[in-house]
């Protein structure tokens, strides 16, 4: 028995801060990579769409006080730096990443609940790093059957590396697609492989959620 190998029938994708004010071009806060990364994002969600897997996009919201963001930044964003401010264009996921017209509802996510965008697929707010840190994705989870991760996303080594942690804590199965996240690095690599992540490129995913 196999007891970290992903399992394509009971997967989830995970999206984590793929939202413009860190991928556009330009951006006040960009993490270089990321708009690149971006037409492999939309391969799996198209895969795990056609699949009818469960997707979740997780995404940071910054109110313009500072309370609500991370002890590192908080000052900054307190004395004026505007980066994913709730309803502001910049904290919007890139559009090609959900159905066409979707806007952050971000009362509804700052009050932790999720927005349902589509068939099984949501948005969540995430006060820090973690995807798991108080969120409702991991009581979501039994209900979808979903024992294995796949993830991608923006800047590895902040919000991506701390959730695969995370799921590793809970016992779940995680796959990295390399070729969908920005900010990857061969120490990152070897780390994850040493606690049972799968590293992956968006090909390989596709032809193993789909053989």
């Amino acid at each position: 028995m196999n007891r970290i190998a992903p399992d394509p029938a009971k997967s989830l994708l995970l999206t984590i801060d793929v939202q413009l004010d860190f991928t556009a071009i330009g951006a006040p806060a960009e993490i270089p990579g990321t708009a690149a990364a971006v037409p492999n994002m939309v391969r799996l969600l198209h895969a795990f769409r056609a699949a009818g897997r469960p997707i979740a996009h997780m995404v940071r919201l910054y109110k313009e006080d500072g309370s609500n963001v991370d002890l590192c930044r908080r000052d900054r964003v307190a004395g004026g730096w505007k980066v994913v401010g709730p309803g502001s264009p910049g904290s919007q996921l890139v559009p090609e990443l959900v159905p066409s017209g979707t806007e952050l509802d971000a009362p509804t996510l700052l009050n932790g609940h999720p927005q349902r965008i589509g068939d099984d697929e949501w948005i969540f707010y995430k006060p820090r790093w973690g995807a798991f840190y108080q969120t409702a994705l991991e009581a979501m989870l039994p209900g979808w059957g979903v024992n294995t991760l796949v993830v991608c996303g923006c800047n590895f080594p902040n919000c991506p590396r701390t959730s695969i942690y995370e799921a590793s804590e809970r016992d779940l199965r995680v796959m990295l697609i390399d070729d969908a996240m920005s900010g990857v690095y061969e120490q990152g690599r070897k780390e994850l492989e040493n606690i049972g992540v799968t590293i992956s490129t968006t090909d390989d995913c596709l032809r193993w959620l789909c053989p």
